[in-house]
């Protein structure tokens, strides 16, 4: 399976798109536009083994809603990634039995070479 979870006017998830062949044979899926289900996340879950590892602290509604001023569980970021499309770390790269959450430049270059081995 080749996926990818994005957000369409990310000019980061773009540039990694572009990275990794313009998104050719992957199936693109814009969170805004289409909003990650339960079992989508649980997926995601099973690979990584936390929802804080698939949480962005970036969106702007994490400060906006006083969120760094608590203490949340591993259930709290679930809930606030479905409820919230802006706070699932962006771009989650499925290739083949693999995960890259995330835009850093490690993780990137992973899912790159990944995708030429």
């Amino acid at each position: 399976m080749k996926k990818i979870y994005h957000l369409s006017s990310c000019s980061t998830c773009k540039r990694i798109i572009g990275e990794l062949g313009d998104g050719a044979g992957f199936e693109l899926q814009n969170i805004k536009e289409e909003p990650l289900t339960a079992e989508q996340l649980e997926e995601m879950w099973a690979k990584v083994g936390s929802y804080e590892a698939l949480f962005s602290r970036r969106a702007m509604k994490f400060r906006a809603r006083g969120l760094h001023e608590r203490q949340l569980s591993e259930t709290d970021y679930r809930d606030l990634i479905l409820e919230e499309y802006t706070f699932l770390k962006r771009p989650v790269i499925f290739i083949d039995d693999e995960i890259f959450v995330g835009n850093s430049k490690k993780v990137v270059a992973a899912a790159v070479a990944k995708l030429s081995a």
